[in-house]
C-alpha cells in the first residue's frame, strides 16, 4: 500500500478531556439545541466508529507533518455525502458552522481545511471502501442499541443518476475520440500532429459545439464518426506507449459495442442493448430501458412492526441494467456477513424467480415475492398444486378426486415427472375440462418438473386474502427510496464512476439510519436511554465519581443528554 509523506494523527473521541471545550464557545442554550440533534447524537455516538484505522494505513507511524485529525476528516466525508454538499460547501461547514463543529469535536480556533485535502480524504474512500465499513458499523450499533428485529425484511432497488452527461449514439463516440485526441496532444504531440488535419478540426470544438457546423444528415454524421473511430482505434493499435492509455481503452469498447466492423469497412449496429458504455468519464455505468442511464441501489430494510424505527441493513451498488434476480444471493450474502440474515424478505416479482425462493429457502430465508407469468386461464382451473406429491420424490400420490396413478416416476436427469393416470379414473371424471391431465395417445398423462410444483403452490398462496395483507408491508419500502432521494440527493450524484457512486449511496444510507435511529432514541423512556447510552459509549463508565458508578453514569448521562432526557422529576415514559 502507498505510504504518503505525513504522520497520522488521531485522537479518540471517547477520549474526554477534564473540560469540555464546547462548554466555552457555544451558549449552554446551543449546547442543549445540538445535544438534541444529529450533532450530539453524531459527537457521542458515530464519530467514535470510523474507521481510522484502515486510513491511517496510508500514512505514516512516525515521520512527516502530522495529518488532519482521522476522526474528524473521515466523519466530515460522511457529513458531506449525507447532506449532498459541493466540496466548496463542506469546506465552508467545517471552518465555519458550529453544528459541525460540535459534531465533529473541532475547536474552531485550530480548524483547518481545504479543497484538495476533502479530494484526498475521498480518494481513500473510494478505493478502500471506507464507505462500506461505515455503513456496517454505524448500522449494527444502532440495531444493537434500539434492539431491532431483523427477522422480516423487504428489499428493492432504485435509480441513480452519477454526475455525467446523457449522449446519444454519435456524440458517445465523438466525445470518446475528443478526450484521446486531448490526452494525444498533451502527451505525444508529434503523433497528434501527424494526423490528419481535417480529423483534428473536427474534434477540436468543446463539447457542448462539436459537429455544430456538420452539413449532412444525422445518419451521414453517424457514419462518419464511426469511421473516424475505427481509423484512429487502428492507426495506434501497434504502439503500446498509447494503447495502455485509458482514453484508448474506451475507444475500443466503444467500437465493439456500437459498430461491426468487416475488415476495414465500419457500419454502425441498429441496436446495442442496455449493457455498454453511456459515458467514457462513467464507464462503470449502464442503461436501464425505463429508467435511462446510471447505476441503481439494492436496498435492503427492516419492516418488523414490533420495530419503533425501520433502519436499512444492506446496500449494494451496481449498474443500471444489472438485473434484481441476479442481485438477491448477493445482498443474501451480505447480510449473513453482517449477521442480519431475515427469516422473511419481501420483493417484487423481479426477484422470485424458482431459483430465488429454493436458495433463499437453503438459508432459511422465506422469499416472499409474486410470481410472474401467466396464472391459469380461470379461477376454477385446476393445477399441479391440486395434486398430491411427494416433495422427496416428485411423484404423484393422489390426484384432485382422490385417484391413485397407474404410475408416476421421476427422471433426474430431465428434472421431469411423467405421471399416467387410469383411464377408468379420467374418462368419466367431473373435472376433466378443468384438470391439467391431458389424453396422449390413448393415455392420461401429467408432466410437471419439481420448478412448475413449487410455482403452482406460490401461486395458490398468494391467491389468499391472508398474503395479501402479509404481503402489503412490502410496499413501504417505495417510501424509503423517496426519501433518499428527496432528502440526501440520492437521485443526482455528485460523483461519478462505480467507487465514487458507492461511497455515495452508502454513506446517504449511513446518515439516513443515524437521522432514524435519532428518531427512535427520542422515543425511549429515561431509563433505556441511559441504558443505551452507556452501551453505546462505554467511554462514560469510566467516570466514577465517589458516589457509586451507577449514579455517576445517570448522572453524566443527563448532563452529556440534556436535550434527550426529561426533567430529573419527570417519569419515564
Amino acid at each position: 500500500m502507498e505510504v504518503n509523506d505525513n504522520m497520522r494523527y488521531a485522537v479518540d473521541p471517547r477520549q474526554k478531556a477534564l473540560f469540555d471545550p464546547a462548554e466555552t464557545m457555544f451558549s449552554p442554550m446551543a449546547i442543549k439545541y445540538m445535544r438534541e440533534d444529529w450533532p450530539g447524537l453524531f459527537r457521542t455516538q458515530i464519530l467514535h466508529l470510523m474507521p481510522v484505522g484502515k486510513i491511517a494505513e496510508h500514512f505514516h507511524p512516525t515521520l512527516g507533518c502530522p495529518t488532519k485529525e482521522l476522526y474528524s476528516m473521515a466523519g466530515a466525508i460522511f457529513l458531506k455525502e449525507f447532506f449532498n454538499l459541493t466540496i466548496e460547501e463542506a469546506v465552508r461547514r467545517y471552518l465555519t458552522d458550529g453544528a459541525w463543529h460540535f459534531a465533529l469535536n473541532i475547536v474552531p480556533t485550530t480548524a483547518s481545511i481545504s479543497h484538495a485535502t476533502v479530494e484526498r480524504y475521498m480518494a481513500l474512500f473510494a478505493k478502500d471502501d471506507i464507505a462500506g465499513d461505515i455503513f456496517h458499523r454505524v448500522t449494527s450499533a444502532f440495531i444493537e442499541v434500539l434492539e431491532l428485529d431483523v427477522s422480516r425484511q423487504r428489499l428493492d432497488s432504485t435509480h441513480v443518476f452519477s454526475d455525467m452527461a446523457t449522449f446519444g449514439r454519435s456524440k458517445l463516440m465523438g466525445v470518446t475520440i475528443k478526450r484521446f485526441l486531448t490526452q494525444l496532444k498533451r502527451h505525444h504531440a508529434d503523433l497528434y500532429e501527424a494526423l490528419p488535419q481535417e480529423l483534428r478540426s473536427r474534434y477540436a470544438p468543446s463539447q457542448a459545439k462539436m459537429f455544430g457546423d456538420f452539413t449532412g444528415g444525422r445518419q451521414q454524421l453517424r457514419q462518419t464518426v464511426a469511421e473516424d473511430l475505427l481509423f484512429v482505434v487502428n492507426r495506434f493499435a501497434e504502439d503500446k506507449a498509447v494503447v495502455n492509455r485509458t482514453s484508448y481503452q474506451a475507444m475500443v469498447r466503444v467500437l465493439q459495442e456500437q459498430c461491426e466492423v468487416s475488415e476495414d469497412k465500419v457500419e454502425v449496429k441498429a441496436k446495442t442493448g442496455c449493457h455498454v458504455m453511456q459515458n467514457p468519464s462513467d464507464p462503470d455505468a449502464g442503461y436501464d430501458g425505463h429508467k435511462g442511464p446510471g447505476h441503481q441501489a439494492q436496498i435492503a430494510e427492516t419492516c418488523s412492526a414490533s420495530n419503533a424505527v425501520q433502519l436499512i441493513t444492506g446496500v449494494a451498488v451496481e449498474p443500471a441494467d444489472a438485473q434484481d434476480r441476479d442481485a438477491l444471493v448477493p445482498m443474501l450474502d451480505q447480510l449473513e456477513t453482517q449477521d442480519r440474515l431475515p427469516e422473511t424478505a419481501y420483493t417484487d416479482s423481479h426477484y422470485g424467480s424458482d431459483d430465488n425462493v429454493v436458495v433463499a429457502a437453503d438459508r432459511g430465508v422465506d422469499l416472499q415475492s409474486p410470481v410472474s407469468g401467466s396464472s391459469p386461464e380461470s379461477e376454477s382451473d385446476l393445477t399441479v398444486d391440486d395434486f398430491v406429491i411427494d416433495e422427496q420424490s416428485e411423484t404423484v400420490v393422489r390426484c384432485p378426486n382422490g385417484c391413485e396413478p397407474e404410475s408416476s416416476v421421476h427422471d433426474s436427469e430431465q428434472g421431469r415427472t411423467t405421471t399416467v393416470m387410469r383411464s377408468s379414473d379420467c374418462a368419466g371424471c367431473e373435472f376433466g375440462s378443468q384438470c391439467p391431465v391431458k389424453r396422449v395417445g390413448g393415455q392420461f398423462v401429467l408432466r410437471h418438473t419439481p420448478a412448475q410444483r413449487r410455482l403452482a403452490a406460490r401461486r395458490a398462496e398468494q391467491a389468499t386474502d391472508a398474503f395479501k395483507e402479509n404481503y402489503a408491508i412490502r410496499a413501504g419500502g417505495e417510501s424509503v427510496n423517496s426519501g433518499l432521494k428527496r432528502k440526501t440527493g440520492m437521485g443526482r450524484l455528485r460523483t461519478r464512476g462505480s467507487p465514487r457512486v458507492r461511497m455515495g449511496v452508502l454513506l446517504r444510507c449511513a446518515g439516513w439510519n443515524m437521522m432514524r435511529a435519532l428518531a427512535g432514541l427520542k422515543q425511549r423512556g429515561i431509563r433505556d436511554f441511559v441504558a443505551a447510552a452507556a452501551a453505546f459509549a462505554p467511554g462514560f463508565s469510566l467516570l466514577r465519581p465517589p458516589d457509586g458508578p451507577a449514579k455517576a453514569l445517570e448522572r453524566h448521562m443527563r448532563s452529556f443528554f440534556a436535550g434527550f432526557l426529561p426533567p430529573p422529576n419527570a417519569k419515564a415514559a
